[in-house]
């Protein structure tokens, strides 16, 4: 029986639930280690006037203070261009920023030293939002622009047109386990990290930076990580290098572990973003063109941001074919955390834009909106089955997952009496929505599309995995092994998967861009091919077989394929192998093939495939607290032919509850003097289990084995996340109900407080659609 395709728990799953399973700051600690505590600035924008670190070396156990002059090497962390210093000199830039770290024999001497640094400022002016940034002309990086058609031509002949602005909020990554690194000497110059990174080559690169050392000299491990969600990409690497300093200055492991409040106020978020849009379309609903800026709060330094807009920007079609289309997408600069990559990686920014568009032309029209959206969908061959840059849409699955989902939901049914509820309750209504999603896979940047892998057999027939992506919870690893031991043809039982270490693959990407599976899965498998043509010279001859491509690997035998009573058993020919010295070990590698972009036109392929979602929606929401109760959920999603159901199923329902979170309930709030105020559980709501209904039904898309990747799956990390939209699209729709109006001014995240408010517009509204002043 194949491993692969079956629901497999997560290989974690008994270590997890148990408490055993060892995450970076669980391990035994060695001796001498030391903790570090950082020094956070008070201000958004201020010059540091005097810094004063001899009080803390009175306190007892304070070893050290680490400040700009104790980096060695280059006192820069940025990931794009050199923006991001690890220590400031002699500006801050945002509230929260680590001025200097307090280390200490163990996190109480630190946070005591740290309390007893001097540092004196200078407030400055600070930009604290989007808007102000605007105003300013305070951008980062050069303006980015997609053009198809003409839509300046297109909008002034359209039947109907209009304009809006809709301004997107953040999203804090909120990972169960915060920050945390160690850095442990090891007497002869070389340093090995212990880090929850998403991305162990970019932090080995920008530990030996900030030390001034080889990349060779730095081994950088991840264990695993108690989640990532994009926000250990980039941002976990200061946090690496604030310990990797620390042993540098003191010759003594050092370990970095940040509090929730610290890691919420230090940490970057989801991009906030304003889109403004100005749109045509016919009288039966059908866009014929768009104009869209996007403006994304980049914070204080570039991060990530340029991808995150760019992909923003790629997705702001969402599943809808717009013949004339402009897109423009601007990074603004402000003194804020430098935000940075999260679930959907400005995806979920830019398709909220367009279905924010769409929902507004169906109710201009009194049209359902279902049926406007299902009436722009990509469809038929040429240019209405591509996108506005330029890339085919070869697969499409748009329409055949929106109607599986609406069959499974019973819409029709249920939107009739959902209307008929409607009727009779004046004081609370009923909202049923369904979106789609189509979603693009490769990372934007076509070079991170690689992966390696290396496999390992030993002469008892065990076996050792590694790989270059990294564990966060998902099941990359169960996964892989599933992939390995389908390749290999044994038990999932012989095979140890390894934590992801730069010295055992090297220079590879991130786990992001929701590739993990499909970039390492296809370098393991590769690996297990070269390793299993070997096996199959040897077995032939032990069988007194001649032809070694007719032998077949399955269930720890090798077999002939055509004359199966011909068999031996894996650890046999492993053995046979090692006496006739034959490698026992090989390399795997992988490249995504025919992806191109070209950034200047604004052109090309990024992506291999897409994968594409709808789900159904239904909420009541209270007319007098704006709160609502999500009753049900359906959804239909293609994840190809599943490498593992379960797993799958599992990242389908975090991602949209997750996604749900963002869009409802997840709200960043910063002070007049640029101070985040949400920053701990008290004043920050997640989703619990509470928000989560009895009645939620995730569907797999069936027969749906794709093309070139591996073993037919496809990802599914984030593509999920954007199914959510329909959750706030349910809520627009029973806010809709208080009244009668041909707009729904829905802010985002649509707390109980911004609802509430939409429920007064609606029911203000008189005429065709006019609000009268409240």
């Amino acid at each position: 029986m194949s491993p692969v395709g079956k629901p497999k728990s997560h290989e974690s799953a008994v270590a997890h639930v148990s408490g055993t399973a060892v995450y970076t700051d669980d391990q035994r600690q060695p001796a001498g280690m030391l903790s570090l505590y950082p020094v956070l600035s008070p201000h958004a924008r201020a010059r540091i006037t005097k810094l004063d670190v001899a009080p803390a070396m009175a306190v007892a156990g304070c070893v050290t203070v680490l400040t700009a002059a104790d980096v060695p090497g280059e006192n820069n962390t940025g990931v794009i261009v050199p923006d991001e210093v690890l220590l400031p000199t002699d500006e801050i830039s945002y509230y929260g920023q680590v001025v200097a770290w307090a280390v200490g024999e163990d996190e109480a001497a630190a946070r005591e030293g740290a309390a007893k640094i001097v540092v004196e400022y200078e407030p400055l002016p600070a930009i604290k939002t989007v808007k102000e940034a605007i105003a300013a002309h305070s951008y980062q990086d050069a303006p980015q622009v997609i053009r198809r058609g003409d839509p300046d031509a297109a909008i002034a002949e359209a039947e109907h047109t209009f304009k809006g602005e809709i301004e997107i909020g953040g999203q804090d990554h909120f990972y169960l386990e915060t920050q945390v690194s160690w850095a442990i000497p090891d007497g002869e110059g070389n340093l090995q990290l212990y880090t929850s990174t998403q991305h162990p080559t970019e932090t080995q690169e920008i530990v030996a930076r900030i030390l001034g050392l080889p990349k060779n000299r730095v081994v950088c491990t991840c264990l695993r990580m108690g989640g990532g969600f994009g926000g250990k990409e980039s941002q976990s690497n200061p946090f690496a290098a604030a310990a990797a300093l620390a042993t540098y200055k003191t010759g003594r492991p050092a370990r970095c572990r940040l509090r929730r409040h610290h890691d919420m106020l230090i940490t970057g978020k989801r991009h906030g973003f304003l889109g403004e849009y100005e749109v045509g379309f016919t009288s039966d609903g059908t866009l014929t063109a768009m104009k869209v800026v996007l403006t994304a709060d980049g914070g204080w330094s570039l991060d990530l941001s340029p991808p995150v807009l760019g992909r923003a920007m790629l997705h702001v079609d969402n599943a809808y074919y717009v013949p004339n289309l402009v897109v423009e997408g601007h990074i603004a600069k402000t003194h804020r955390v430098s935000n940075t990559a999260y679930r959907g990686f400005g995806g979920p920014q830019g398709m909220i834009v367009i279905e924010e568009v769409v929902d507004r032309i169906a109710r201009t029209l009194n049209l359902p909106p279902d049926v406007v959206r299902d009436r722009n969908f990509y469809h038929g061959e040429g240019d209405t089955n591509r996108t506005h840059y330029d890339q085919d849409i070869v697969d499409n699955r748009i329409a055949r997952v929106w109607q599986e989902a609406k069959v499974n939901a019973n819409y029709d049914v249920r939107q009739t009496e959902i209307a008929a509820f409607n009727e009779t309750s004046l004081y609370s209504k009923r909202g049923l929505a369904i979106t789609p999603v189509k979603f693009g896979i490769s990372f934007n940047k076509v070079t991170y599309n690689q992966a390696g892998a290396l496999v390992l057999i030993y002469t008892d027939g065990s076996i050792q995995l590694n790989h270059g992506g990294t564990e966060m919870g998902q099941g990359l690893h169960t996964k892989m092994i599933q992939v390995a031991a389908k390749a290999l043809g044994v038990t999932s039982d012989r095979l140890r998967m390894m934590p992801t270490s730069t010295d055992k693959v090297p220079n590879t990407s991130a786990t992001a861009a929701s590739s993990g599976s499909d970039l390492n899965g296809q370098a393991v498998k590769n690996a297990c091919e070269i390793l299993r043509d070997r096996l199959a010279a040897v077995a032939v001859h032990m069988l007194n077989l001649d032809a070694p491509e007719d032998m077949v690997f399955e269930d720890d035998w090798i077999y002939c394929r055509t004359y199966p009573s011909a068999r031996i058993a894996f650890d046999e020919v492993v053995q046979q192998a090692y006496s006739e010295r034959i490698s026992l070990s090989a390399t795997g590698f992988y490249r995504t093939p025919n992806i191109f972009w070209d950034a200047k036109l604004g052109k090309g392929r990024p992506f291999y495939y897409f994968a594409y979602g709808a789900a159904v929606c239904e909420v009541e929401v209270d007319g007098f607290t704006g709160t609502f109760k999500l009753r049900q959920v359906d959804i239909v999603h293609d994840v190809g032919e599943s490498l593992n159901p379960l797993v799958d199923k599992g990242q389908i329902e975090g991602a949209f509850v997750q996604g749900m979170g963002w869009l409802t309930m997840e709200e960043l709030v910063w002070d007049a003097e640029g101070r985040l105020r949400t920053f701990a559980p008290s004043t920050y709501k997640i989703p619990t289990i509470s928000e989560v209904p009895e009645q939620f039904t995730v569907h797999l898309l069936e027969r749906a084995a794709q093309d070139g990747v591996i073993y037919g799956s496809k990802a599914v990390g984030e593509p999920p996340f954007m199914l959510a939209i329909a959750v706030r699209e349910a809520i627009r729709a029973a806010v809709a109900a208080f009244g009668n109006a041909n707009y729904v001014p829905l802010a985002l995240p649509a707390t109980p407080e911004a609802t509430l408010w939409a429920i007064e517009a609606v029911k203000a509204t008189v005429g065709q659609g006019q609000l009268v002043e409240l």
